[in-house]
């Protein structure tokens, strides 16, 4: 167990939740400034909300990246897996409640850090094991690139799907 890498996951969940928190308003405050759609949620749609996990993630990583890299060989692997698995995580966390009962806010509170906190938690494993293949950074590197699309993308110009509607106004993306 690498003591050092693990502070640095913890530390990133408490970044993630309170970074992913202040995301969930920014957008409004700041008047709707479009630039921030990409990172910060527009409306009250799951997807939006699977922004708030993401963007916080990625950041972080990219923090992370130039303290830790030396200690692992599988760093963009391990974090590609840990950030993909936050939104995941509340996707299907999510939907599995709200199958059987009423949305609840405290849940879904819940539910966030509980997706962060696997997430990180991934991550260290992955970080903590020995070297993987060669080709498993460039696949990492290639999820991340294709996370950061689908993201960027899906706010802007949302498939016309439950998980891009927002329950409250009926619309989908910026409106």
């Amino acid at each position: 167990m690498n003591r050092y890498i693990l502070k640095w996951e913890l530390f990133g969940i408490v970044f993630i939740i309170i970074i992913g928190s202040a995301f969930h308003f920014i957008f409004d405050l700041s008047g709707g400034w479009r630039p921030l759609a990409i990172i910060a949620a527009v409306n009250e749609s799951v997807w939006e909300h699977l922004k708030l996990g993401f963007w916080p993630a990625l950041i972080y990583a990219l923090i992370e990246y130039r303290y830790i890299k030396r200690l692992s060989s599988n760093l963009v692997f391990a974090k590609a897996i840990g950030i993909l698995i936050i939104p995941v995580a509340i996707a299907i966390l999510f939907y599995g409640y709200t199958a059987f009962t009423e949305h609840i806010l405290a849940v879904d509170i819940a539910i966030f850090i509980i997706a962060v906190v696997i997430g990180q938690m991934t991550s260290y494993k992955i970080l903590s094991d020995s070297a993987l293949p060669f080709w498993t950074e460039k696949l990492g590197l290639l999820l991340l690139i294709l996370l950061v699309i689908a993201f960027a993308t899906f706010t802007c110009y949302p498939l016309r799907l439950p998980i891009f509607q927002d329950p409250l106004t009926g619309g989908y993306g910026i409106h």
